[in-house]
């Protein structure tokens, strides 16, 4: 039997590991963010933890279209997230303002952290679980990368526009309560993983991302605040329309 093991674990496929892979890159990314955060290099450490989202990103949909999904690489990506998106932030934001409120402060970034936990947990046991066809492009919530990017928001705001308010742990103690908040919500937000584009949009789209990719080389805080701010927007869209879809379905069963 052992012997069996040993040359499962050698014969090991690319496609099995690449995931796995991404997501550990992701882990080290996050990590990293704090320590440039010691560092008190800001800059550095927000873009640590955007590395780590696009990571994260790319694991799952690499891991689907591989067909190289594992329980291992579920449990793996959810410990990374927890680290990336739930403690790096919140360590961040300490070192960075919040340690100048004091106990409120220490408590506030607990809680966003732990919520972040929370909301991972509360994701894994509802894996394999069937959703209605109707709310697949919805997430429970809002999803651990999207909570690390608003929270962080105020902080990559000031590198466009200055400290003078952003910097207050007011501001920062109350976006850190609300995202908590929208973690282990039930506000249904927009995942975007089975959205189709009509043809005659799809060129459309591919400029807009070029002339977003262009923007973003010369004012990436502005870029990256105006994408943050229009995510917030989305949320009044994507609770209509969860609502309508639940409306219409429910009218259909019943005929």
């Amino acid at each position: 039997m052992k012997e069996v093991k040993r040359r499962r674990l050698k014969e090991l496929s690319i496609n099995k590991m690449l995931p796995n892979v991404l997501t550990v890159l992701a882990l080290c990314a996050g990590l990293t963010s704090m320590r440039f955060g010691l560092q008190e290099r800001w800059e550095a450490a927000v873009w640590a933890i955007i590395i780590a989202g696009i990571f994260d990103g790319l694991d799952g949909r690499i891991a689907r279209l591989l067909r190289s999904s594992t329980k291992f690489g579920a449990e793996l990506d959810s410990l990374s997230d927890v680290v990336s998106f739930g403690v790096a932030p919140a360590i961040l934001l300490y070192l960075w303002t919040m340690n100048g409120a004091g106990n409120a402060g220490w408590v506030l970034v607990l809680l966003f952290a732990v919520c972040c936990g929370l909301r991972l947990a509360r994701f894994n046991t509802m894996l394999g679980e069937p959703d209605p066809p109707w709310a697949h492009n919805f997430f429970t919530g809002v999803p651990a990368p999207a909570g690390a990017g608003l929270v962080l928001l105020p902080m990559i705001m000031s590198f466009e526009f200055g400290e003078t308010l952003l910097g207050l742990p007011v501001v920062n103690g109350t976006v850190l309560f609300i995202v908590s908040g929208l973690l282990v919500s039930r506000v249904p937000t927009y995942s975007f993983k089975t959205s189709r584009v009509p043809y005659k949009f799809v060129l459309p789209i591919l400029l807009f991302v070029g002339l977003l990719a262009a923007f973003a080389t010369s004012r990436p805080w502005l870029t990256i605040t105006v994408i943050g701010l229009a995510y917030v927007l989305s949320f009044p869209l994507s609770v209509r329309a969860y609502a309508r879809l639940k409306r219409q379905m429910e009218e259909q069963e019943t005929v």
